[in-house]
C-alpha cells in the first residue's frame, strides 16, 4: 500500500472520493443533457490579476467622448427589453 500512495500521491480513499465526485458529475451532466443542454466553455478576463482594474479604466477613459461609442450604447439601450425585470 505505501508503494502504490508514493506512485499515485493519493490514498486508496482518496481515490474513491474522486471518483464518486467524478461519478456524480457524470450523472449532472447526463440529465443536463436530457434536458437538451449542452455545455461550453468560455474564458474571460481574470478580474482578480493585478493591473485588471488600472486596464478596465484605461480603456473606458479611452472610449469617452467617442461618437461611435455613444452610438453604440444609444443602440443597445434602445434594444434592451427589460419586461419581466423587478
Amino acid at each position: 500500500m505505501k508503494s502504490e500512495r508514493r506512485q499515485t500521491g493519493t490514498t486508496p480513499d482518496a481515490e474513491k472520493k474522486k471518483a464518486s465526485a467524478r461519478e456524480r458529475v457524470r450523472k449532472h451532466r447526463e440529465a443536463l443533457r436530457a434536458r437538451g443542454l449542452r455545455p461550453i466553455q468560455i474564458w474571460i478576463p481574470d478580474t482578480r490579476k493585478p493591473g485588471f482594474a488600472e486596464e478596465a479604466r484605461r480603456q473606458c477613459l479611452a472610449l469617452r467622448d467617442d461618437p461611435q461609442e455613444k452610438e453604440i450604447m444609444d443602440f443597445i439601450e434602445h434594444a434592451m427589453d427589460y419586461s419581466g425585470w423587478v
